[in-house]
Formats: structure tokens, sequence, C-alpha cells
């Protein structure tokens, strides 16, 4: 009997000790210091080293081509939407994205006469690979031709697109939400 309790107390020592030492790695990785956001200088700074290289040579020459004023001139004629988050009437063009885009689940559509991606961002799948989260099924019902009313909190580009990307985080259609982006979870 007395083997057995002595057995017991080692064993609730040990654990103890493991907890124990488990709390304390915890501890020290939380005191990390974590680092300062970047002052306007720094920023500016980091902005002109990065100009400097291939990448934003690059880009530099697409901002100045008819392609990146185009899709400049495009962004601006929705940026008032974007600011006010008020729908913007639009008719969805494609129901895929430009090939070898990697934005995840989107469509092509057309507000005001210019061509936009409208982009919802990655497919998010269920627990079993092969079943695909519910949130983009009614989406994936629109089709070509088809109006639809969108709000959207950003908008942006990238040279690899000759569209600017709008994120999708509101549509409806014949009046009905058919898509509304849940609120970020922790954060802002």
């Amino acid at each position: 009997m007395k083997k057995i309790i002595y057995a017991l107390i080692l064993a609730l020592v040990v654990v103890s000790g493991l907890v124990f030492a488990n709390r304390e790695i915890k501890n020290e990785a939380s005191k990390k210091p974590t680092s300062k956001p970047l002052s306007a200088a720094e920023r500016k700074a980091a902005l002109k080293k990065w100009e400097a290289t291939p990448d934003g040579i690059n880009y530099k020459k697409w901002e100045a081509s008819p392609a990146g004023k185009k899709v400049y001139a495009s962004e601006a004629k929705i940026r008032k939407h974007i600011s006010a988050f008020t729908n913007m009437e639009a008719v969805v063009t494609s129901l895929s994205l430009p090939p070898g885009s990697r934005l995840g689940f989107g469509v092509m559509v057309m507000i005001n006469g210019d061509d936009y991606i409208l982009s919802f961002g990655p497919e998010k799948s269920d627990k079993n690979f092969l079943n695909f989260n519910n949130e983009f099924k009614q989406l994936h019902s629109l089709k070509v031709n088809e109006k639809i009313m969108i709000r959207s909190h950003n908008v942006s580009h990238a040279p690899k697109y000759s569209y600017p990307i709008v994120s999708g985080d509101y549509v409806e259609r014949d009046s009905k939400i058919i898509y509304k982006r849940a609120p970020r979870k922790g954060g802002c």
C-alpha cells in the first residue's frame, strides 16, 4: 500500500513540475518585446529603399503605364462609394477570375462602364476536405449579365491584374441579401 501511495505522490510531483515548467516557458515567450510601429520618417525611408529594388522599379513603371493609369482611374470612379460604404449597381460579366489569379473566389463585374474584379477571398473547407463551406453558396448561383448591388470597404490594385480589385463585403440580388461578410472576431 505504501508503494502505491509513494508512486502516486511521485507522479503528482512530476506532473506538477512539468506544468510549472511549461507555465514558465509560456511566460518567457509572452515577455518578448513587441515591435513598435514605424514612424513616418522610417516608413518613408523603407518605401524609398523598396522603390530601388527591381520589384519597386517594375511597380513604378506599371503605375506610369497606360494600364496602371486605367486601373487608378477606375478606382477613382468608385472611391466615393467605397468611403461611404454605399450601394453600387454592378453587372456580372464573368463567373471566373483572370487566368493565374490567386484571389480565391470571385467574379468579374462591370460598374459604371468599367470592369472590376469582385473578390470574396479563399473558400474555406469544413473538417472534411471534400465539403466546402456554404458561405459562398448563393454567390455560386450568380449568372452572367445578372444585376447585383454591392458594397465594399476596400478597393485595391496589383500590377498582375488589369482591373481594380473590389473586396466583396455585401451583395444583394433582387433586393435580397445573398452575401454579407461576417465581422472579424477579436479585432477592430
